[in-house]
């Protein structure tokens, strides 16, 4: 029975290969896969294990290869067959080794630079199983050691979901602090002269540059200053600051020059709001990141405002 059932996960595996060769760059597939793969250890053994036999025919020779595949001639000896036989298990047992050793190696080393460009937003699936929401105009660094998971965020931000191992902290780093785990899901975001965390599952420990700390569960964010200084935790809603995530802007009792601030992030035309009792208003409303012009056809008749259209192509709401 539990044969039949590792029968079972190890087609399963073949058949997300398969899929992932065929659409590398899937994010709705890659989160699927993600999920199939923390659903149970024994779907990421099998997976893991077919990534390396993948990896291990570069290893071979690609004449081997195709003599290995050859069918064999009805005259052969018996005494040939098994040697060839014996043969193909050997070259399958070095491939398994080699291919698994760079897995491996892979796993424990990986540097890469990340980045996305405005309004682009993209997931990358690291070779530890950690996923990787990029939002738009986001720059990062990868850099895997066998002791340490490090990323260095120097723009934008990115939703982190953390594969757990206990053995390597996986450490966001940035230019006012950074944000420690071991298996977690959280969001950091780079605004001017501060970072933003705020936690969905799990919990973190934040940092400082003035080596402030503070210990963050689902459900709280934290600010870091630009002197690297930490701001008292907070209650958030996680999935409403991550909603950028599905395309949307969520805005829950926000001023307008929140609205503001948030909107002119997907948006390649400047947008301004008037000072004062217009940058206090206050809205709560969901609009899609695709189509900012949207929310401002819409403000009018939410709120007692019009948009100015200036010269230079910006846009500007005003007290109507």
């Amino acid at each position: 029975m539990k044969q039949h059932g590792t029968e079972t996960v190890r087609q399963q595996a073949a058949e997300w290969f398969a899929r992932v060769q065929d659409a590398p760059g899937d994010a709705v597939l890659l989160a699927q896969l993600h999920a199939w793969l923390e659903a149970d250890p024994h779907h990421s053994e099998e997976y893991e294990h077919l990534v390396s036999l993948w990896r291990a025919a570069d290893f071979i020779p690609r004449q081997r290869l195709e003599a290995l595949c050859q069918p064999e001639p009805a005259q052969q000896l018996p005494r040939r067959r098994f040697l060839r036989q014996a043969l193909a298990a050997g070259v399958a047992v070095v491939a398994l080794g080699l291919g698994f050793s760079g897995w491996q190696y892979q796993r424990l080393n990986h540097q890469a630079q990340l980045q996305t460009a405005f309004a682009e937003r993209r997931q990358v699936l690291l070779p530890d199983g950690s996923q990787l929401e990029l939002n738009g105009a986001t720059q990062l660094q990868v850099d895997y050691s066998p002791g340490r998971r490090q990323i260095r965020l120097d723009a934008g931000e990115a939703m982190f979901i953390v594969a757990h191992d206990s053995n390597r902290p996986f450490v966001v780093d940035t230019a006012q602090g950074s944000v420690t785990v071991t298996g977690t899901r959280f969001d950091v975001r780079l605004d001017p002269g501060a970072t933003r965390v705020a936690v969905e599952q799990g919990s973190v420990r934040v940092q400082g540059k003035d080596a402030s700390l503070a210990q963050l569960t689902a459900g709280l964010g934290i600010h870091i200053d630009a002197q690297g200084k930490l701001a008292s935790p907070y209650a958030v809603d996680a999935a409403a600051l991550t909603a950028w995530r599905q395309g949307k802007l969520v805005f829950d009792n926000a001023t307008l020059a929140e609205v503001v601030a948030e909107a002119s992030r997907y948006r390649t035309e400047p947008l301004r709001v008037a000072p004062g009792k217009v940058a206090q208003m206050r809205l709560s409303s969901t609009f899609s990141i695709d189509d900012t012009d949207a929310l401002l056809r819409a403000l009018p008749s939410i709120l007692p405002v019009a948009i100015k259209t200036r010269e230079d192509g910006s846009r500007e709401i005003i007290a109507k």
